[in-house]
């Protein structure tokens, strides 16, 4: 079975980590029999970057087309001097291997050049033959540095790293300057010694041991001359950002059908337009094509008779007219309209909402997305985000308005929520999320977040209060923080913290963020005063959490800066998830 990606695991929380992991234990533990369960447990429990050690653990995983491991890198980031210790490279030796080491090698490469890492260090028995226990393992041992070699990585010279130890074994200090760097300054090399050796070799070797290698460190410690390799060795790595650090990025490319040049409407496809063109300047985005699914996953969120009465309007409306609600009975279920027009009223909470037939196909291709996005996260994926319109956070279970039809945030947030995980939703659109919440309020297992605008002055007015928090089931679990007009970003920054510190306290497994770029400063919707650099800052906040993230786009009317923001949004996401300061 050939090799379908290689990726790092961020966190145990997502079944398909928990199976990956279990099978890189496994791995582990055939490949090296003197490695006990405990220590094996304890070199994959700190994926999740929960360690209060000195560094940070990576673990990088090669998957077969059939979703299984293949071979497994663990190392470590030490975060005071900024290098990278690989721990172990370890291949399913029941699967023909193909090249999976030196894949594992080079994606381990990328990460310490995403980090900005001094380089790679990591222990390997050395090529003297007369330190070799026998033919067979001088062989291996040959064989490792030579491999090692094509990379630019090779032993430092010039001090006793290479003492016998307390187990009677002698190993090399390999270093992989990246192409970049062949030498260590005394005071470098010790530092780095000294960190590799209390952490990595504690209980192996003596203090004694430690002292006398520490010691020996007098002068800068340079790389041993090419051995094995005469051609030039592996070029540095690569500037581009690993794939699996991409943010999967989903575009409802059917959003275009979906355009009403009347009435003043702002939910105009320019908006994904001036959105794409600014995400394009980065490389942190990873194209992804939107999958087909049932109508069983709306159904899960919105009630039948609701969905059945939005196809058949829409389909009785047709693509060449448009119409609004403009009678609205009270709302009686026992009282509804025969007339199917007259139940535009019945089923919508306002009068500028259009209704035709791509209103519903993109809508319904807005859920598509947001579901794709939602099974990128489930495959393990840090981060997805699903470009859609139009939005859906004003959806509730059987109402539509605000421009939107389906909730494709609720319906993403039910999905996520099966077999027993938390989930929560975090809505920073200008506007109360009050579809979310209608749909979510008497649950428990989905947390709804919204910051918006006081309903005493901000659409949608009725919802949105701080007194809402849930019923039954779900009380405490519906969370309303309705800010005044005029809000800058500081203020925002106070109130976005106040979301998180919540948040926390839930500890979900997964999270939903219902992103709006109305609170921009001069948004045609809002009244708030946000800058680009308030929205990078909002993005490391939030990617403090370390969770799984699935963003589905919402609002943001002001076309002129709406790219920038959304752009400065996601570079302080990835930079808060990724980058260790």
């Amino acid at each position: 079975m050939g090799l379908n990606s290689i990726r790092r695991i961020y966190d145990h929380t997502t079944e398909y980590n928990i199976v990956a992991l279990e099978e890189c234990r496994a791995i582990l533990l055939s490949q090296f029999p003197y490695m006990s369960e405990k220590e094996a447990d304890e070199l994959l429990q700190d994926a999740g970057e929960h360690a209060v050690k000195p560094y940070r653990s990576i673990v990088i995983i090669a998957e077969g087309r059939d979703k299984q491991v293949m071979g497994v890198a663990i190392a470590s980031h030490f975060l005071k001097d900024n290098f990278i210790f690989l721990d172990f490279i370890a291949t399913n030796k029941h699967r023909i291997s193909g090249g999976i080491g030196g894949a594992l090698y080079e994606r381990l490469r990328d990460e310490a050049h995403s980090i900005s890492a001094i380089g790679v260090f990591f222990d390997c028995l050395t090529d003297k033959r007369e330190w070799a226990v026998d033919a067979a393992e001088y062989r291996q041992n040959l064989a490792r540095l030579k491999f090692y070699e094509k990379y630019g990585a090779r032993p430092l010279e010039g001090f006793s790293y290479d003492l016998r130890r307390d187990d009677e074994s002698y190993f090399y200090l390999i270093f992989d300057g990246l192409g970049k760097k062949d030498h260590l300054s005394a005071q470098l090399c010790k530092s780095v010694v000294s960190s590799i050796l209390e952490s990595k070799a504690k209980g192996k070797v003596s203090d004694g041991y430690i002292g006398q290698v520490l010691r020996s460190i007098k002068g800068s410690i340079a790389l041993r001359p090419f051995r094995y390799v005469k051609s030039e060795p592996v070029e540095s790595t690569k500037v581009s950002v690993p794939a699996d650090k991409q943010i999967a990025l989903v575009v409802n490319e059917g959003h275009l059908i979906h355009h009403v040049r009347e009435r003043g409407y702002l939910e105009s496809p320019v908006r994904v337009t001036s959105i794409l063109k600014e995400l394009k300047k980065t490389s942190i985005f990873k194209d992804t094509p939107a999958k087909v699914y049932p109508d069983s996953h709306i159904e899960a969120v919105h009630e039948k008779q609701y969905l059945k009465f939005l196809k058949k309007i829409c389909e009785w409306i047709g693509e060449t007219t448009t119409m609004y609600g403009d009678v609205f009975p009270i709302r009686n279920a026992a009282r509804l309209p025969k007339d199917i027009e007259l139940q535009i009223g019945y089923y919508c909470i306002d009068t500028s909402t259009p209704l035709n037939a791509n209103a519903y196909k993109a809508a319904r291709g807005a859920v598509n997305c947001a579901l794709t996005a939602a099974d990128v996260v489930l495959g393990g994926q840090p981060m997805a985000y699903a470009l859609v319109r139009p939005p859906g956070h004003h959806a509730e279970r059987k109402y539509f308005g605000g421009f939107c039809y389906l909730n494709s945030n609720a319906v993403a947030a039910h999905y996520l929520s099966k077999n027993g995980k938390k989930v929560v939703i975090l809505d920073i659109d200008y506007h109360h999320g009050n579809g979310q919440q209608d749909i979510f309020y008497h649950r428990s297992d989905v947390f709804t977040v919204s910051i918006h605008g006081d309903p005493e002055y901000a659409y949608p007015n009725f919802t949105g209060f701080t007194d809402e928090i849930g019923e039954g089931e779900g009380e405490g679990f519906n969370l309303n923080i309705a800010l005044p007009k005029g809000v800058e970003g500081l203020a925002y920054h106070k109130a976005l913290k106040k979301a998180l510190e919540a948040i926390k306290k839930y500890k979900p497994d997964y999270l939903v963020i219902a992103l709006g770029l109305d609170i921009a400063k001069g948004d045609p919707s809002g009244t708030w005063l946000l800058s680009p650099d308030d929205f990078a800052i909002n993005g490391k906040m939030i990617a403090a959490l370390k969770l799984p993230t699935l963003v589905i786009q919402e609002g943001g009317y002001k076309n002129k800066v709406l790219g920038v923001n959304a752009r400065r949004f996601f570079q302080g996401l990835w930079e808060g998830r990724y980058l260790v300061k």
